[in-house]
């Protein structure tokens, strides 16, 4: 008997089929059995179905004599499913790479409830994907079992059928079925999670939702949208039929009039004659199914007058949005001359000598090089008047004791900038900021390049989507100082950023942490991440892509990758920043580190303390490589897709010849290298050796006090060595190999 039955009602998608398809069947969890109901489908869709079962037996295809809709045809596959588990999949969705080991995973987890609640991604045909905005629901359940009535919040989450998973059993003793009509999932989901006794949630991704541009349901012009009306009749005789459930009413009461609603504010749903008849209808049932003693909520009170009054509610409602929208664009427009007006009296106020403003990652917090830089300053010139940029009050919360701070665009923010004579960022300011005369403005970067950048964009279209090149260089015509840690960088900065400003070979201040590190360096971050005591930490950190719009590619599969490396190893991972509120960690990411698979770093603050904890670094093509070449520590380089990376993005060299460690082009070699030791051996230590030599050139653990004394105190430091100063200590994990 197999763990799932997975059953796929199938009509007109003759496009999408084989994706949804291939993406059941190619997982690595088999135990599975796929029941394809082709609802009499017009097109081609059934000889595709029968094209699979020959191939894979556990494809069974069941053609239906006639079209009886999406419900029915679910209910048509049921009789023949004999799986632990009822998992009813869209044939235009897919489910993600990894989705059913991890359903498995968390059933054996929970003891097989009666119902698992998973999540999903919105992908648009445009290309975007989005998570579902409700996600941080299934977090906080996931712990053990609950009834909906423990946690009703539940509820909330999108009231579909595809994002759950039932167990058969269950379903076939309580006699669920699905009705016919549009908005079938309404009177199966209700009464699912409402009966059920045990349900538990995984906080991962598993479905990919396809919006389609056209073709969906719901989304078309049709009086069937009526439908909905009896499909919560359906509900509320469920309810009355069963005491004990009673206090659902005025819940249900509620989600049946903000649905109706929401169907009826929808401009593509019903046709214009009939909006007020479906207004007539909704409030009619609507008083009809009203529990007693409850009060109305006020957005749904519409609902006890006529059509006229909606419609006139309606109208005022989008009249004060569009009067709020004008005020604000005044407000913006009074503030924008007041600044204009605040700019041209600069000359005439003279600059503090002592004000130093810093800002890191659009105003993030004290992070990064700017940090380096302004603990420096505390330290050698504590006359120096340090002030950070936050983007909002959350980043305050994240902030060293006694450190100053103003908010983005507020009165503090502008009087500081207006009289600060120093200002270090590690990207560019707002344009609004004039830079007067006498001001200095040193600009740290991000890291070493080996992408493309700045000017470099404009013969890459897809890679600079979004971005505005000759804005960008408008503003990096503010810098005065280019910080660099390698020649190769201040070529680039050259060349990228075509402004007038100077480079400086000062090293990268945030590698000052790195540069003097010692064997115990990394010992607080291991033991903040829970990583155990002796264990070989890997760190994987892969970067975005450029030819994909939300720039995620899963390239590993993080499970495997973790079994694969063995005992006494810990996987750790750390995503690009631009990734790590999308959808990525809800691919298995976030599950596998509550689970203990691994640990997620992403939220770590500084990136340069987890790569103190590491004992290796694997990467695809992340500038971390080249901080993380500082420790002197292996690298090994994941390049599986190196050619569409580079046809992508363009890069300024081949980071697969010029590799700091082995390079792996496909996984099986990347396990391979340390299942057999490679990753460490003396050719490593080789290639690493010449990278450090290139590429940490300036980095001697004295770049943060450089910047303080040459730039903002002008004093003249001692001559720096060639080279990084030394090889930093080695920590204690199990496999680290000592440098020769």
């Amino acid at each position: 008997m197999p763990r799932f039955s997975v059953i796929v009602p199938v009509h007109k998608v003759q496009g999408y089929l084989h994706a949804c398809l291939d993406s059941v069947l190619g997982q690595s969890y088999r135990d599975i059995e796929v029941i394809a109901v082709d609802d009499r489908s017009p097109d081609g869709c059934g000889a595709i179905l029968d094209a699979y079962a020959a191939r894979d037996e556990r494809v069974r295809v069941l053609h239906l004599p006639e079209n009886v809709g999406l419900g029915r045809a679910r209910n048509a596959g049921m009789p023949h499913a004999t799986g632990d588990y009822l998992f009813f999949l869209d044939s235009d969705d897919t489910l993600t790479p990894g989705a059913l080991r991890a359903l498995a995973d968390r059933l054996d987890e929970t003891g097989d409830p009666d119902v698992l609640v998973f999540d999903y991604a919105r992908t648009h045909w445009w290309g975007g994907t989005r998570r579902n905005v409700l996600a941080p629901l299934l977090a906080e359940t996931s712990g053990g079992t609950f009834t909906a009535a423990e946690r009703p919040a539940i509820l909330d989450l999108l009231m579909v059928v595809w994002n759950k998973v039932y167990r058969r059993d269950f379903v076939e003793r309580e006699g669920f079925t699905f009705p016919p009509g549009y908005y079938e999932d309404t009177p199966w989901t209700f009464p699912v999670l409402l009966s059920a006794e045990r349900v538990a949630t995984l906080d991962r991704i598993c479905v990919y939702y396809r919006q389609r541009r056209r073709g969906s349901i719901l989304s078309t012009t049709s009086r069937k949208h009526f439908d909905v009306h009896e499909q919560y009749a359906r509900v509320f005789r469920f309810v009355d039929a069963r005491p004990a459930l009673a206090h659902w009413r005025p819940f249900l009461h509620a989600k049946m009039g903000e649905h109706c609603l929401d169907i009826l504010a929808k401009p593509d749903r019903l046709p214009p004659s009939d909006k007020a008849e479906f207004f007539r209808r909704t409030a009619e049932m609507f008083r009809a199914h009203r529990p007693e003693g409850v009060r109305v909520p006020d957005e749904l009170r519409v609902l006890e007058g006529s059509y006229a009054g909606y419609v006139l509610r309606r109208g005022a409602g989008r009249a004060g949005r569009e009067l709020g929208r004008r005020a604000a664009q005044a407000r913006a427009a009074t503030a924008a001359r007041a600044s204009r007006a605040r700019s041209s009296l600069n000359p005439y106020r003279p600059l503090d000598p002592g004000l130093v403003v810093y800002s890191a990652f659009s105003h993030r917090g004290v992070l990064g090089d700017p940090a380096a830089v302004h603990r420096a300053a505390r330290e050698i010139a504590p006359h120096l008047r340090g002030v950070w940029v936050l983007a909002d009050e959350e980043g305050v919360a994240g902030l060293p004791p006694d450190t100053e701070y103003v908010l983005l665009d507020s009165p503090g923010y502008r009087r500081v900038t207006e009289r600060a004579t120093f200002f270090v960022n590690n990207v560019n300011w707002p344009g609004a900021l004039v830079k007067r005369p006498g001001s200095v403005h040193i600009h740290t970067h991000l890291g070493t390049p080996l992408k493309y950048m700045g000017a470099d964009l404009l013969d890459r279209p897809g890679a600079r989507h979004g971005t505005d090149v000759p804005r960008m260089l408008r503003r990096a015509d503010r810098w005065d100082y280019s910080l660099v840690a390698n020649r190769h960088s201040e070529l680039v900065w050259e060349r990228a950023y075509p402004c007038h400003f100077t480079s400086v070979r000062t090293g990268s201040p945030r590698n000052d942490a790195l540069a003097g590190a010692g064997p115990d360096s990394g010992r607080a971050v291991r033991e903040r991440l829970g990583i155990p005591e002796g264990d070989t930490v890997v760190l994987y950190a892969p970067t975005r892509r450029d030819y994909r719009r939300d720039g995620l590619v899963e390239r590993i599969d993080y499970a495997r990758f973790a079994a694969d490396l063995g005992e006494g190893r810990t996987l750790v991972v750390r995503l690009h920043p631009s990734l790590a509120a999308g959808p990525a960690r809800g691919l298995g990411l976030a599950e596998l580190h509550r689970r203990g698979v691994l640990v997620d770093a992403t939220d770590e603050p500084e990136a340069g303390d987890v790569l103190l904890a590491a004992d290796v670094l694997v990467t695809d093509y992340s500038a971390l490589m080249f901080d993380y070449a500082v420790l002197d520590r292996p690298i090994v380089i994941h390049a599986d897709d190196w050619a569409a990376y580079r046809a992508s993005r363009g890069a300024y060299l081949d980071i697969t010849a010029e590799a700091p460690g082995h390079v792996a082009r496909s996984y099986p070699e990347l396990a391979w290298l340390f299942d057999s030791g490679t990753w460490r051996d003396a050719e490593a230590a080789r290639l690493r050796s010449a990278f450090r030599k290139r590429y940490c050139e300036f980095d001697d653990g004295r770049a943060a006090e450089r910047v303080v004394r040459t730039l903002m105190l002008g004093e003249r430091m001692p001559e720096r060595p060639a080279g990084p100063a030394r090889v930093p200590g080695q920590a204690t994990g199990r496999d680290r190999l000592t440098p020769s």
